[in-house]
């Protein structure tokens, strides 16, 4: 979401490099530059003049640290304001049982997917979580709701036959403590736009439930409306935090930069896609460092062992070294990046890889490669040897690809397996030691079948 701020901050911090000191001068164009990007990805106004006064008044002046340039400086001043703007510290829910949960927010936003998203995190929790229907206006809300909590295992309550809000609410608390849930989150309605009605409904749910949170499902790609959206629920139903859905798409992040600076109410959960597990607590410092460019590892680090199965990725690891790695083996390892997330997301928390554009050329190569494996046999799969032209004529035509593209899948294979069986044995470890040599010395790390 955050490529263009990104890509124009960094140009902008390119061109201080190479001078002595921080001026008046040298930080007069680049500041305004850095304004211009803001406003660009629709930051709000006041908020992008608040942050420039706020990284001029720490630029100015200041002597650079020995063997760090100017450009780091401000990246490190820059990094520490738009931590400040999004909220110091990942922001968590109350820490209660039960807990009740009100999410709140326009048609569109997110809503009802947002309601299982929480749900299924609470459960990972160890929460019990019940999702209760309260949006009795929009056909089959109810239904997409109760159908999103059976495939996520989760409790659900709703009375397709009530038109009174209030009510359902007050019958949902009663239902879940018969199930003893222990984490209610209620779904409620929207409309195009705020509206008197709208108001009126959630605030007699609010009164009726009492909950201990009230989010804000807030759509990305609202720009500057979703702050002013933000500030009548704030004042209407007293928010508690908010969470903001479609981070994967192309809206250009202003929202996210603005709101917690302009209603006071803190960034809880991002929504980076439309499965299940596309949900995460939201961190500002990762924010921060995503869009200087810089990365989040700590991120990807947390969604690679929470998606990938450990058991299985130790089974690979034994496998591959002994290099004993067949196609079966590499269709799973694909598989298992594929949990890991879209290309794009994945980039984007790499250091200095958010602006690397992932096309459809290459997207399209993971979903070729695994129709290549799976038309073949089981047995072709554990012995490519037997993949002779007639074979790979079939599998080309099964998999609805070119012979060219089943040999040169197999060529790579060919040439991975064969770098794992150059790191095996004395050769192995004396590309360990150069690694080494070149890391700056310090103990080789222990890698079974190398040291």
């Amino acid at each position: 979401m955050f490529e263009t701020l990104t890509d124009k901050l960094s140009n902008t911090l390119r061109n201080l490099r190479g001078a002595g000191r921080l001026t008046d001068e040298n930080m007069a164009e680049a500041l305004k530059e850095v304004r211009t990007a803001l406003l660009s990805a629709d930051v709000h106004f006041k908020v992008a003049r608040d942050f420039i006064d706020r990284v001029k008044s720490e630029c100015a002046g200041q002597d650079v640290v020995k063997s760090v340039s100017p450009g780091q400086q401000v990246v490190k001043i820059i990094n520490d304001e738009l931590v400040n703007l999004l909220g110091e510290g990942a922001n968590t829910l109350a820490d209660k049982r039960p807990l009740r949960i009100m999410l709140v927010g326009l048609h569109g936003s997110g809503k009802t997917t947002s309601t299982a998203k929480l749900g299924r995190f609470l459960a990972k929790k160890a929460y019990k979580p019940l999702l209760v229907g309260c949006d009795i206006y929009r056909p089959a809300a109810i239904d997409q709701l109760e159908m999103l909590a059976a495939q996520e295992s989760l409790g659900f309550y709703g009375d397709r036959s009530s038109k009174d809000v209030s009510r359902i609410g007050r019958d949902a608390l009663k239902h879940a403590k018969n199930e003893e849930a222990d984490a209610i989150l209620f779904d409620t309605a929207g409309r195009l736009q705020v509206d008197d009605d709208l108001i009126e409904e959630i605030k007699q749910l609010r009164r009726q439930v009492e909950p201990d949170e009230v989010l804000l499902v807030a759509d990305s790609a609202l720009g500057q409306e979703a702050v002013n959206v933000a500030r009548h629920f704030h004042d209407a139903v007293q928010l508690t935090g908010i969470v903001m859905t479609k981070l994967d798409g192309d809206a250009r992040g202003g929202a996210a930069l603005s709101m917690k600076a302009i209603t006071g109410v803190p960034i809880k959960f991002a929504g980076t896609g439309e499965k299940p597990g596309d949900f995460e607590t939201f961190h500002p410092d990762r924010m921060a460092s995503r869009i200087l460019g810089m990365g989040d590892v700590v991120s990807l680090v947390e969604k690679a062992q929470e998606s990938i199965d450990q058991a299985e990725a130790e089974k690979m690891a034994e496998k591959m070294r002994k290099a004993d790695f067949n196609l079966e083996d590499f269709l799973a390892q694909l598989r298992q990046i594929k949990k890991l997330g879209s290309m794009e997301s994945i980039m984007g928390m790499l250091p200095g890889m958010s602006g690397v554009q992932v096309g459809d050329k290459e997207k399209k190569k993971f979903s070729r490669t695994e129709a290549i494996i799976l038309s073949m046999t089981p047995r072709e799969r554990r012995n490519p040897n037997l993949l002779n032209g007639s074979r790979r004529m079939r599998i080309a035509n099964g998999s609805g690809t070119r012979v060219s593209d089943v040999n040169q899948l197999l060529k790579q294979f060919t040439q991975m397996r064969k770098m794992m069986k150059s790191m095996k044995g004395k050769k192995g470890k004396k590309m360990m030691r150069s690694l080494q040599s070149k890391m700056g010395g310090g103990e080789t790390p222990k890698i079974p079948g190398l040291n």
